[in-house]
């Protein structure tokens, strides 16, 4: 590896169109609405826009190009479809005749693809890059291990698992070798009536916020029926007698875009703005669900503001990009729609699927080349979807 030092440091100053570097300037104005400080960077390109057209009508029925909601307007603008991590999924998999399947997401959302498309499709992520926080901070080594805490404290057989659809192939096949079963922020409740069903207690990976949130506002379980699995501490950081007593035992992880919301966020957002509406998605803080207003998955905040009065004020607790382009959407329906955080927040990982990955992704198809190509090998796949079965079959 070389490595490169200097004597001074860079002086480095941003342009009107980046963002501000953190610690050097601020801009007041980004306290205001949804607006950033500084925009992200128009592409270095003018010609991309063009570039993705002919590529795409190029490749024509071959291609079919998903889009999350947390994507850049640019990159949405070349969707076919646009939806949440699951929903994608499934488009893709009712669309058998399309023989290159280009997911502008995140790696766990790509895998998901193509657990469920046919074996002649092929799944492409953009950037292999563009990962998530929340996924990898639950590997398949330390949730084996944390079953063997489990086993050793006499547990292991009363402990049914349920992973959140923002998991890893490896942990969505982990949870249907053990029973278990894969929700949604839309039907985790559901699927932990399921998994009561099924045993005493709830393995619930990786998000502790959707599930603590889940279990106590939605089911009536306390928090004290909550313990948190660190998977950096020797037996997580619990004794045996904490995980007999625990009904819900909650993996130590976290969304570091819902996670940035506070309670402080909340109470300041209500002091500015009279009469607003706080709209939160539940893998914020259980004190930010509790303080909240409505509490619901990306697709029902979309649903509630369509849903919405002319006129009405709303703050969003979710990621940055979907908020600016709803405030968009419904400014002309003289609805106010606002970020709850005055501290900016895309989602970086996310952010990595730019229209300069898309084109090269489309245009390299177009040439014959297939690029950054996801698989997901057999034994992961089946069980993996044997816990995407179980969801599926959920009442």
């Amino acid at each position: 590896m070389r490595v490169v030092t200097t004597a001074q440091p860079l002086d480095v100053q941003p342009t009107p169109l980046a963002l501000l570097l953190l610690g050097r300037e601020a801009d007041p104005k980004s306290e205001r609405g949804v607006e950033c400080p500084g925009d992200l960077p128009a592409p270095s390109d003018p010609d991309l826009v063009e570039r993705a057209r002919a590529a795409k009508e190029k490749l024509g029925d071959k291609v079919f190009i998903l889009g999350h909601h947390y994507q850049r307007d640019e990159v949405i603008e070349f969707a076919d479809v646009t939806g949440d991590s699951f929903k994608l999924a499934r488009d893709a998999a009712a669309r058998p005749d399309a023989e290159y399947i280009v997911f502008c997401g995140v790696h766990f959302m790509a895998e998901s693809a193509d657990i469920l498309t046919g074996d002649d499709q092929q799944v492409i992520l953009p950037d292999l890059a563009a990962g998530c926080s929340m996924a990898d901070m639950a590997t398949a080594e330390q949730v084996a291990e944390c079953w063997d805490v489990l086993t050793d404290a006499g547990i292991a057989e009363q402990v049914v698992p349920v992973s959140y659809m923002n998991s890893s192939a490896d942990i969505k096949a982990f949870t249907g070798k053990h029973g278990g079963t894969i929700c949604t922020s839309s039907n985790a409740k559901r699927a932990l009536d399921w998994a009561f069903e099924q045993g005493e207690k709830v393995l619930f990976l990786p998000d502790q916020h959707l599930g603590r949130n889940t279990a106590v506002r939605d089911m009536g379980l306390s928090l004290d029926d909550c313990v948190v699995y660190n998977p950096h501490k020797p037996n997580g950081g619990l004794t045996a007698e904490q995980l007999r007593a625990a009904k819900m035992i909650l993996w130590r992880g976290h969304c570091s875009v819902h996670g940035r919301f506070s309670l402080e966020s909340v109470e300041d957002v209500r002091k500015r703005i009279p009469d607003v509406n706080v709209l939160v998605h539940p893998e914020c803080k259980h004190e930010v669900v509790a303080a909240a207003d409505y509490v619901g998955s990306t697709e029902y905040i979309i649903k509630a503001l369509e849903a919405a009065p002319r006129g009405s004020k709303w703050a969003i607790g979710t990621e940055l990009n979907l908020v600016r382009r709803l405030a968009n959407r419904f400014a002309a329906e003289d609805k106010e729609i606002v970020f709850l955080d005055k501290t900016v927040c895309f989602c970086s990982t996310m952010n990595r699927i730019d229209l300069p990955h898309l084109v090269w992704t489309l245009e390299s198809l177009a040439a014959g080349k297939v690029v950054n190509r996801i698989e997901v090998d057999r034994e992961t796949e089946s069980f993996a979807k044997l816990a995407l079965e179980r969801m599926l079959a959920l009442p």
